[in-house]
């Protein structure tokens, strides 16, 4: 383990030290030390049944945005060492301590196995897959994904609402211990809350104050020499690339009532435009803003803006061309 800054050194221990060559002799001619070996260190002599290493990624939510290791005082305050950080697929060389963490940063953190999760948790980073961390047992996977399934099956079924049946989910996981009262409330997504909380009134204000029915009119002013199947493959592009630029949610709650003007304005049902909207506020394909996904991956893989559009295009046209009929099929027009 990383010693704190409050650890004694004593005699005959051996210090592992990455540096060049010229600092490590002046290091060890100025410090009486001894160079007792010269090799490349493997990730198994970091670790031990005490002390454990994890790659994670900063999440957008995260308090660590903005702050450095040295700020949030990461090994005194967290009991966790920072060995490294990776932005956009680059080793940044700089001290560690004076880096600030922007989203996306990939992270290799040392720390006491039983303490690394909670950590990690309270730092707002999320895991990378496939590394030593144990975060859940395979019996607790198993009972989640049984009420998660079950959830979903029985709203599907139309036997509660699917508000009621997530949230009576959420209450049988605490009630057989997959989950605490504060970590139930922790993962709760506040800034989309609250963002949901403030685009809720736009959107109703667009529909009250005529807002809406304006933009459908003029949506309607060529509408009437196209017919409506093209109107509902315009209103699908309109929201994909919307959501590209802002929450998904908020996507929704702004479009949503165009829809509806135009499909009352067209005389036909608003089912298929209001489908149409929500699949097409799915599809933030083409930035890594449109969503938090997008935001966490562009780390790890070395992304550029650039890059999102090159594939999310191509998704989001085979979305089209999929979606349009399937929609007419289900909620003809």
């Amino acid at each position: 383990m990383e010693p704190s800054a409050h650890a004694q050194l004593q005699a005959d221990d051996i210090l592992i030290a990455s540096a060049g060559v010229e600092n490590i002799r002046k290091l060890a001619s100025i410090s009486g030390l001894e160079l007792v070996g010269n090799k490349k260190i493997n990730r198994q002599e970091l670790e031990s049944d005490e002390v454990a290493l994890l790659e994670a990624v900063v999440m957008p939510n995260s308090l660590m945005i903005g702050n450095t290791a040295r700020s949030l005082n990461l090994r005194a305050q967290y009991g966790v060492n920072l060995l490294a950080i990776s932005r956009q697929g680059r080793i940044l060389r700089s001290r560690l301590d004076r880096i600030r963490f922007q989203s996306g940063d990939v992270l290799l953190l040392q720390s006491h196995t039983e303490i690394m999760k909670k950590v990690v948790e309270d730092l707002g980073c999320l895991p990378l897959a496939g590394r030593d961390l144990r975060l859940g047992q395979p019996q607790q996977i198993l009972l989640a994904l049984l009420i998660f399934i079950s959830a979903l099956l029985i709203a599907a079924m139309g036997w509660l609402p699917v508000q009621i049946a997530v949230v009576a989910a959420v209450v049988l996981m605490v009630l057989t211990r997959l989950l605490t009262l504060q970590e139930a409330y922790e993962k709760v997504d506040w800034p989309i809350i609250i963002l949901l909380g403030a685009m809720i009134p736009v959107g109703s204000a667009l529909e009250t104050t005529g807002g809406a029915q304006l933009i459908a009119n003029s949506i309607l002013g060529f509408s009437d020499q196209i017919p409506a199947t093209v109107t509902l493959v315009i209103m699908l592009v309109l929201t994909m690339f919307l959501s590209d630029l802002v929450n998904n949610a908020a996507a929704v709650i702004l479009m949503a009532p165009i829809g509806i003007s135009i499909a009352q304005g067209l005389g036909v049902s608003t089912d298929p435009f209001l489908m149409a909207i929500t699949i097409g506020a799915s599809c933030a394909f083409l930035t890594p803003i449109g969503h938090q996904s997008n935001t966490l991956v562009m780390g790890p893989g070395g992304y550029k803006f650039g890059d999102y559009w090159r594939m999310g295009l191509f998704l989001e046209i085979i979305v089209l061309i999929v979606a349009v009929p399937l929609i007419l099929i289900f909620w003809p027009l």
